[in-house]
Parts: structure tokens; sequence; C-alpha cells
């Protein structure tokens, strides 16, 4: 008999502890973040895929919308050479999650706050690759902007 309440009791660990495919990709976004807000380039690097491309679409000086294509380690070097006193966060404001098979998209609401104050608000696309059981990002673009936000 008690050997049947433990095979129950895995059992149900088992099934209460398993991420269902949309949480695998949420985590793997969060922990992105978590090693972007900690400037830990090894973190940021095991979430992404060797071939990562990352693009953001913004206005430029004169207004006009441009895409701009940037290289990860650009990123990683410049997110780990913010000096201490800098402050950073970018808070993601909601999840949407989207899975076929082996790939997956995070749409992500966010906005971005420098030294606690308001700088600009955008929208993340992760694309995601599930290799070897793991979810890897291989592709981010966002947006930038600081009209429009609603400030939470």
């Amino acid at each position: 008999m008690k050997g049947l309440f433990t095979i129950l009791y895995f059992c149900m660990c088992t099934i209460l502890c398993a991420q269902t495919p949309k949480e695998e990709v949420k985590n793997t976004v969060k922990d992105f973040f978590k090693s972007f807000h900690a400037q830990d380039s090894v973190g940021m690097q095991k979430t992404v895929h060797d071939d990562v491309v990352l693009q953001t679409i913004g206005a430029g000086k004169d207004g006009v919308q441009r895409i701009r294509t940037e290289n990860f380690d650009d990123l990683i070097r410049s997110i780990t050479s913010i000096p201490d006193s800098v402050k950073f966060e970018e808070r993601i404001l909601d999840y949407s999650v989207q899975i076929d098979g082996a790939m997956a998209n995070a749409w992500t609401p966010y906005e971005f706050w420098l030294n606690n104050e308001f700088h600009h608000c955008g929208v993340n696309s992760f694309q995601l690759f599930k290799e070897a059981g793991t979810w890897k990002i291989i592709y981010l673009i966002d947006t930038r902007r600081r009209e429009g936000c609603q400030q939470q």
C-alpha cells in the first residue's frame, strides 16, 4: 500500500510540475530578460540559437520609420557595459504565445525604463525553435516609440 501511494505521489508531481509548451516558450523569454537585467552574457546566450537575428523598427531623427539589423554580440557588449549607476528595466506587459510544432512566436508588449523614468515602449516579437527539447530564440524584432504608450 505504501508503494502505491509513492507511485501516485510521483505521478501527481509529474503532472502538476510539467510545463505546457506555451509556458516553456514564455519561460525562455523570461530567462532571456532575467539575464538581460542581470547583465549576464552567458545566461542571455543560453536562451538564443547560435544564428540568432536581431532587428529593430523605429523612427530616425527625421521621423521616418526604419528597420535596423543588429549583431547579438554587440547587444551583449552594450548590455554588459552599462555602469552600475544606471538602472534599466524592460517591463513585459503581456505574453501572447503561438506554437506550431517546433516553431513558436511570443508577442510581448513592453515599456522600457531608464533610471526609474519612462524611456520608450513597443512590442517584441520573438521567434523560437525547439531544438533537442529546448526552446531557443532564433529571431527577435522589436518596435520602439515614445508616443501612444500606456505607462503602468
